[in-house]
């Protein structure tokens, strides 16, 4: 009878759909991943934290996490602004800006770090307007973020843009009607509704941000200690044929990310029992 009730589905049965999804899951993430974890156990603790204890190698994985996490931060407070206008207003150039969201997709990210050099290097378009006031955005730290927040930014559109467009108007409408301003009818009423996916648009920002390379090496300049990241690193290691040095800062890279990543998904998870969202 339970077999009669069940809904039919246009894929085949459970198990071979089981048995293709546990095989591409194992060859494209699983033995990548079991690979390097078994690099680092054959190394050791002593040898793994030697590799990592090194100054030049601390301060990559600080400045590429520092930078990653401040990006991820700052897409998600633009992505919600430009998701929210780009599914509730209509104005001239709008969907030639909501085409331009996927352009950071499409655009390989050495060209993409190539553009934001030109740009902001001092003798650029806008560099050479923020030079003299002080703002050193290529080069620098600062040409790090910008390069992560363009990589970042239209995940987290992509991800609030569906969920705005499906939010009814009408709840918003109820909650002016008794009472409440726009600020307080966003806080109490709409933003519980976007944190979801708020939070995972900010998540994919983060790891996109972690692990980016080819957009960041032109604009960073690339100074051991100051703008050189941990991507960077790990393939100057991997030139140097030193492949043991570059699995302990990969397998550290996965941890921190890992790590983060649990704590975001927690943090969300203790929101919407708090919100009573489920």
């Amino acid at each position: 009878m339970r077999a009669l009730l069940r809904r039919p589905s246009p894929l085949p049965g459970f198990g071979p759909c089981l048995g293709l999804a546990l095989a591409a899951l194992g060859i494209v993430v699983l033995v990548p991943l079991a690979a390097l974890l078994g690099r680092g156990i054959a190394m050791g603790p002593e040898a793994l934290w030697d590799h990592l204890a090194r100054p030049r190698v601390l301060a990559a994985l600080w400045l590429s996490f520092r930078a990653a996490i401040g990006a991820a931060a700052i897409s998600g407070m633009l992505g919600l602004l430009l998701a929210w206008v780009l599914a509730r207003y209509r104005f001239p150039g709008r969907r030639l800006l909501d085409a331009a969201m996927d352009l950071p997709f499409a655009l390989p990210t050495a060209v993409a770090g190539i553009a934001l050099t030109a740009l902001y290097a001092p003798s650029g378009a806008f560099g050479r307007v923020l030079e003299p006031l002080g703002l050193k955005v290529a080069y620098a730290e600062a040409g790090i973020w910008l390069a992560l927040v363009f990589v970042g930014l239209p995940f987290v559109v992509r991800t609030l843009q569906p969920v705005i467009e499906d939010l009814d108007p009408a709840v918003e409408e109820a909650s002016a009607s008794l009472g409440a301003s726009r600020g307080r009818t966003f806080a109490r009423v709409v933003l519980p509704v976007l944190m979801p996916a708020l939070s995972t648009g900010c998540v994919l920002a983060l790891a996109r941000a972690a692990g980016e390379y080819g957009s960041v090496i032109f604009i960073a300049g690339n100074l051991p200690k100051l703008t050189e990241i941990a991507p960077l690193l790990i393939v100057i290691r991997l030139e140097e044929f030193d492949y043991d040095a570059a699995a302990a800062i990969g397998l550290a890279m996965l941890a921190i990310a890992l790590a983060l990543i649990f704590a975001i998904n927690a943090a969300q998870a203790w929101s919407r029992r708090r919100t009573g969202h489920a």
